[in-house]
């Protein structure tokens, strides 16, 4: 019965979606476009989470890509998506995997929709990023955390 009363008190919803910052470049147009479309495509990505309030969550998840012909930048853009999500009653490692995997991971199609659209609209070929496996992310933040924290701990 305890167990069930401790699933009861667990709540999480999505409470709002939104673009909090958006950028997009092309500082060789227009004679980029005469050139042969070979290009070199770098991906970032990063996530930041804040509380805004008790059981209230800001996640926002920035996506960066700047895509090279030869040294030129044909274009570069950047979308920081971010949502709200309220969370209560959950344990710290499962906080950590809501807010680091789970969110990010509800984002995501968001900032891909809004980077492929601001691409074409540039006048370039659509650009349809790859999934993320935010799960694998995330366990590699954890054990990276984990190896910093065993240098100090072993003194």
């Amino acid at each position: 019965m305890a167990e069930e009363s401790k699933q009861a008190e667990r709540q999480f919803a999505l409470q709002k979606i939104y673009v909090k910052d958006v950028s997009f470049e092309t500082p060789h147009s227009p004679e980029i476009f005469t050139l042969q479309w070979e290009p070199k495509v770098e991906f970032n990505l990063s996530s930041n989470t804040r509380q805004l309030q008790e059981g209230l969550f800001e996640v926002s998840l920035t996506v960066t890509l700047t895509t090279k012909i030869e040294e030129k930048t044909v274009y570069l853009v950047e979308v920081c998506q971010a949502g709200i999500f309220s969370a209560i009653g959950f344990s710290d490692q499962e906080f950590g995997h809501l807010l680091g995997s789970y969110c990010p991971n509800v984002l995501f199609p968001f900032a891909r929709e809004a980077v492929s659209d601001l691409v074409i609209k540039g006048g370039f070929p659509p650009m349809l990023l790859a999934p993320v496996n935010f799960d694998a992310l995330y366990a590699q933040h954890l054990l990276q955390t984990q190896q910093q924290a065993e240098p100090m701990t072993s003194h």
